[in-house]
């Protein structure tokens, strides 16, 4: 290859990924502006910090939010948990021991992971975002907490054809948590009541 080719693969090549890392933030912020409501599926696994630690198991479940602050994510594996939020309160619910815990969502969103997908459009007041490339087909940005109260280090958001893929949580503790989406659907239909939260009968009751 001659100095001249070289040259010109060195220049496509940066052109390219330049164009790839812009389409992240670009794809991010059309996301938050055009979406609404969602629904779909996810995996939730974190990650080893060392080669001898044990494999951490697979969460799974589903999810439905509506903006700003209404959701349902709801675990099914490996333990039966349901984390509900109504606009007002945010209603955890384990099933296995039948106790409710509520709290008052305010500003809780705020800085957390869940804000960006449950939250306000508002998401650069509460976030610093940046690109990350490209990796494993997907375009990345980052989201640093703007507050330092969060127990969150960076949030990284892997997007493609404009809808979230994944997320990575790194929190304060140097742990990661991957999070990968599926069956994403935008704006889906959704009932009047699809988010109040009826205390089960018998349940113990904590609020906080």
């Amino acid at each position: 290859m001659t100095m001249k080719t070289k040259l010109a693969a060195l220049i496509a090549t940066l052109v390219l990924s330049g164009t790839a890392h812009a389409a992240a933030l670009d794809q991010f912020k059309s996301f938050v502006a055009n979406t609404k409501a969602a629904k779909g599926e996810f995996t939730q696994q974190q990650q080893r910090k060392s080669a001898t630690s044990k494999v951490t198991p697979v969460s799974s479940g589903s999810f439905v939010f509506a903006r700003p602050g209404k959701f349902i994510w709801n675990y099914q594996k490996p333990y039966d948990q349901l984390l509900q939020a109504d606009g007002d309160q945010l209603y955890i619910y384990d099933k296995d021991l039948n106790q409710v815990t509520i709290k008052k969502l305010g500003n809780a969103l705020g800085s957390s992971p869940a804000a960006i997908l449950f939250g306000s459009n508002d998401l650069e007041k509460n976030f610093t975002l940046s690109e990350a490339g490209t990796r494993d087909g997907l375009e990345w940005l980052n989201a640093v907490p703007k507050a330092r109260d969060t127990s969150f280090e960076q949030i990284s958001i892997g997007l493609r054809n404009g809808v979230p893929e994944a997320m990575e949580l790194k929190d304060n503790f140097g742990q990661t948590s991957v999070l990968k989406f599926t069956s994403f659907q935008r704006n889906p239909s959704l009932g009047a009541q699809q988010f109040k939260f009826d205390i089960p009968k018998g349940a113990d009751v904590n609020r906080q």
